[in-house]
């Protein structure tokens, strides 16, 4: 239906989907995009995978409907705080910090406040050396000009007080976030799963990790179960199966999820050909006694410093796989839908593909939804 639509589209130039308001002279591309759809079946562990980048975690922790949910202990009068929530486009420049590791952020976010509380120290020193109080900016302004400097460092009062207000912001999201962190032992679930999906060594059995009453929720518990049978190569025996099945529901867990996975297992023979995740895993670089100096806003006593290993998701390497005309078992069955071609019995094969020029641009279309994570490694594949 969707070939269909494009070749009407095409043919009839009245009624086209390639036109637009937002389109002037001189934007058009002579490069046509590849329109890539694949199904969210195609790997459901990274949807589950808790993740250790900052805005993947906001997202996971702290979200509900498109709303950051802060806990009561940063207020006094509300159960909660609710912000509306926008994530950055992570091509910025300045967006460096949303697919950083979330120690790396708590630091910047720290370093950002020494450096406000420094420049805010040096308006109040400024203006006690010159023998002005409070914030007279008329008095300031008919000084001689040897207090240029204090008026320049006034007059960056209204930045400064905006740069507090984000800081402010982003501590009190961050904190949040270092609350789920340490009370759900989120590192260890990240570095377990990230073991699990790569056939590392396992320091613990995942027995004991869902028998732990103190290692996460009962939803984290049944994402990381759901993960090793999905990354399995073949499932577990029957009576392993039960033995896990009493450990999730005395750790409180609804076995619903696990009974849709494993129909779906069944259904995509994924026990003969399971998704390749790559073979890296984090490097832990010990526990973090503190992330900043004293006096820090945070307290990551305990928490692990991991560091992320760059390796591309299944959704990204089909899309380079497509993009650089690779032959590859993932994608050589791929239908290939061109408009322009004339309808024959050879127009969906993938290899005709392969015959054309690689492609520049392209758009992804993930059905049954994306994440952050996929969205993140997209990004850095791009860079």
């Amino acid at each position: 239906k969707l070939d269909k639509k494009l070749r009407e589209n095409l043919r009839d130039a009245r009624n086209s989907l390639f036109t637009g308001d937002t389109l002037g002279a001189g934007q058009f591309s002579f490069q046509r995009p590849l329109l890539v759809l694949v199904d969210r079946n195609i790997d459901l562990a990274t949807p589950l995978h808790h993740t250790w980048t900052y805005q993947a975690l906001v997202h996971d922790v702290l979200v509900r409907l498109n709303r950051i949910l802060l806990p009561k202990l940063f207020f006094h009068s509300v159960s909660c705080l609710v912000l509306v929530f926008h994530f950055v486009d992570l091509t910025e420049p300045n967006a460096e910090y949303c697919i950083s590791p979330f120690p790396e952020v708590a630091e910047s976010v720290q370093q950002e406040l020494e450096s406000y509380r420094a420049q805010e120290d040096e308006v109040k020193r400024l203006k006690s050396i010159m023998g002005i109080e409070g914030e007279d900016e008329g008095a300031i302004s008919m000084l001689s000009d040897n207090t240029a400097k204090l008026t320049s460092a006034v007059s960056s009062l209204p930045e400064l007080l905006e740069k507090k207000r984000l800081i402010d912001l982003h501590t009190n999201v961050a904190t949040a976030v270092l609350e789920h962190i340490k009370s759900r032992k989120l590192d260890v679930y990240f570095e377990y799963e990230e073991k699990i999906m790569s056939k590392s060594t396992l320091d613990k059995s995942l027995l004991d990790m869902i028998s732990d009453p103190d290692a996460g929720t009962p939803e984290d518990k049944m994402r990381l179960f759901l993960i090793y049978y999905i990354s399995s190569a073949q499932a577990p025996s029957e009576i392993d199966l039960e033995q896990y099945k009493k450990a999730l529901t005395d750790a409180g867990c609804n076995l619903a999820p696990l009974s849709y996975i494993k129909q779906w297992k069944a259904f995509t023979k994924m026990a003969s050909a399971p998704t390749s995740y790559g073979n890296t895993t984090p490097k832990p670089l010990g526990l973090l006694s503190r992330v900043m100096n004293t006096g820090s806003q945070f307290v990551m006593e305990g928490v692990k410093n991991l560091v992320l290993k760059q390796q591309n998701l299944p959704v990204t390497r089909i899309l380079d796989n497509l993009m650089e005309m690779k032959s590859n078992p993932e994608t050589d069955d791929y239908r290939y839908f061109d408009p322009k071609m004339l309808r024959g019995s050879d127009r969906n094969n993938y290899s005709l593909l392969q015959k054309k020029p690689t492609f520049s641009e392209t758009l992804l279309f993930v059905v049954g939804g994306g994440n952050y994570i996929e969205y993140q490694n997209l990004i850095d594949y791009i860079k």
